[in-house]
């Protein structure tokens, strides 16, 4: 029984994993060996994961097909300098023009302190439920930004999986899941 549940967990776990290493092989040959610039693009050991010393990368997402799905999104993090923690949760915006909405934490997630050794990865996930395409409410997202607890930047990225159905007034429904460590 327990067989189903191990091939659904590695067909999710292998794609996030090869893409996480192809972003850090991508990024390594583009290394020009510096020590680092003032975006905090080398961290101190110990010292949280800033934006400009890791690879982020939005990955194959769980795409909700119509009004009323749900949706994952998942987005990888691969540390590119010297070990950095990752503490607490992700901030992450959802655009569409001059509106914009910061997701919250998912009900019953429990933020875990992660230590990344340079090339180690985690992810977490955005979950969303997918709005109509008529319907004036929903959040017609543009772009997805991602912030770390570590500072830097936010990093952006298209958003390409629909409308996401509103919650509220100026809420929508998605949410941030806690960080999870990728591989040993």
């Amino acid at each position: 029984m327990s067989r189903p549940r191990w091939d659904q967990y590695m067909r999710r776990v292998i794609p996030l994993t090869l893409t996480a290493l192809a972003a850090a092989l991508a990024l390594t040959a583009c290394d020009d060996g510096g020590s680092g610039g003032a975006d905090g693009a080398k961290s101190k050991t110990g010292s949280g994961c800033a934006t400009g010393a890791v690879a982020l990368e939005v990955g194959s997402a769980s795409v909700a097909p119509a009004a009323g799905d749900t949706g994952e999104v998942p987005v990888s993090i691969t540390n590119q300098s010297a070990p950095c923690t990752l503490d607490h949760f992700p901030g992450v915006t959802l655009r569409q023009g001059d509106r914009s909405v910061k997701l919250p934490v998912s009900e019953g997630a429990q933020a875990q302190t992660l230590k990344l050794a340079k090339g180690a990865s985690a992810t977490f996930t955005v979950s969303y439920t997918r709005g109509a395409d008529g319907d004036a409410a929903a959040l017609k997202a543009s772009t997805i930004e991602v912030t770390l607890p570590g500072g830097g930047d936010s990093k952006s990225f298209p958003w390409k999986f629909g409308p996401v159905a509103a919650k509220g007034a100026d809420s929508v429904n998605a949410s941030v899941s806690a960080f999870q460590q990728v591989g040993d």
